[in-house]
Order: structure tokens, then C-alpha cells, then sequence
């Protein structure tokens, strides 16, 4: 009995923090004018100098998704590809240090073999 109310506490606080971040929430929608460009939303496929191929999707800290390859907007490679092209290098610090990468595919609907 003491479990159930445990965890209908649990189920209550989480609830009330979700609440909270409806109130905040903003929906970003897709714009033509950023067709080209790395914007909030997009999937973008980069590649290193060895030729390793990485799918990414730029998303909010709340849609963060490891197994979908979706990454914060405040994350160094996100921050890094932010504004840029297609063609273009950018230049991502990580702990090992600074890793180039150059950007093949920018689009706003998921990629078909990702």
C-alpha cells in the first residue's frame, strides 16, 4: 500500500511538471526561407575526413532521442551546424577535441535510409 502511494506521488509530481512545460512550449513550424540552411528542425547528414556518415536531426532539449539521432539545439555539433549549408565544414569541439565535418544533406523531412 505504501509503494502505490509512492509512486501516485511520483506520477503527480511528473504530471505537474509537464504542466509547466505546456505553458512554455512553442511550436516551431517549418518556413520555406529555410530550405538550404540549418535551422531548428532540420535532418542533416555529415561527414568526416575517414568518410563516416552521421544523420542528425536538431531538436529541442524536451525531444531529445539518442536512438533516433535527435540532438539538443544547445549541443556543440547542433550549435556548430546552426546557420550553415550544405558543402560547408564546420568545426564541432568535443572532449577528444576539435573535430572537422562537412555537411552533405540538409532537409526538413527524415531521410528515407537514415
Amino acid at each position: 500500500m505504501v509503494y502505490g502511494k509512492k509512486r501516485l506521488r511520483e506520477i503527480d509530481r511528473r504530471l505537474r511538471f509537464l504542466m509547466k512545460r505546456l505553458e512554455v512550449l512553442e511550436i516551431v513550424d517549418y518556413s520555406p526561407q529555410q530550405d538550404g540552411k540549418v535551422f531548428f528542425g532540420a535532418y542533416v547528414e555529415v561527414e568526416n575526413d575517414d568518410g563516416e556518415l552521421a544523420h542528425y536531426r536538431i531538436v529541442g532539449t524536451d525531444e531529445i532521442d539518442v536512438k533516433k539521432k535527435h540532438i539538443t539545439i544547445n549541443s556543440p555539433m547542433a550549435r556548430a551546424l546552426i546557420g550553415k549549408q550544405e558543402d560547408d565544414e564546420i568545426q564541432v569541439q568535443t572532449p577528444e577535441g576539435t573535430k572537422i565535418w562537412y555537411i552533405n544533406k540538409i532537409q526538413y523531412t527524415p531521410f528515407a535510409n537514415a
